[in-house]
């Protein structure tokens, strides 16, 4: 990864390891000649600037889907509450100009497009298959459910699931990653996971079959 992308990706607000970032990109690189990538969960534009810049290297283009509005856990009370991205006229989180500043400092508004919505809705008309889809949205029961029906049947095959904070341990973090996207991708066999490419919380998963 480009040193100075990589800098960038370290310094957006996000919740992301280093290690895990690398690893993001390193799955996102390998299979961008394929087709597009698509974000479900975008905040203010860490792990775009990951995937954005894999996308660039790889001649492929990025999709990041996000209503822009916080996660449950982004809200007023919450642990990951940030005062800094609440709209002074609306008191709602708003974490599109940040996001936009972010991807314009790395230089990547010409392979990251974002979409402004949300993910169930866009799913809807996404008729595109993807070479990456990487989803880290809600984090709750059933918006990760959501993204795992509405999205991950858009994936080609041989193309890449990658979904970030996967945790075994309910003591490590939430569990609807683990129990809504992660677990019935394996147990529905069209996808068995890429142990050499995943990293702490990131699973990478290849799709096998189309359904």
């Amino acid at each position: 990864m480009d040193p100075k992308l990589r800098e960038q990706a370290i310094a957006a607000k996000g919740f992301m390891p280093l290690d895990e970032g690398d690893a993001l990109y390193a799955a996102a690189e390998s299979v961008g000649a394929l087709g597009p990538l698509l974000e479900v969960g975008t905040y203010c534009g860490k792990s775009a600037v990951y995937l954005g810049a894999a996308a660039k290297a790889s001649g492929s283009t990025l999709f990041t889907v996000d209503h822009h509005r916080g996660s449950e856990e982004n809200q007023s009370g919450w642990e990951h509450h940030d005062t800094s991205l609440i709209d002074a006229e609306t008191g709602r989180m708003d974490t599109l100009p940040a996001f936009r500043k972010t991807i314009e400092a790395a230089g990547l508004e010409d392979v990251v497009v974002a979409i402004v919505g949300a993910a169930t809705t866009v799913a809807k008309s996404w008729s595109t298959p993807l070479a990456m889809l990487f989803i880290d949205g809600g984090h709750g029961v059933e918006p990760a459910r959501a993204d795992y029906e509405n999205w991950t049947p858009k994936v080609m095959p041989g193309g890449l699931l990658v979904v970030h904070d996967v945790f075994t341990d309910p003591r490590d973090g939430g569990q609807a990653p683990h129990d809504e996207i992660y677990r019935p991708a394996l147990a529905g066999g069209r996808f068995g996971e890429v142990h050499e490419m995943s990293c702490g919380s990131l699973r990478v998963l290849r799709r096998a079959t189309w359904p």
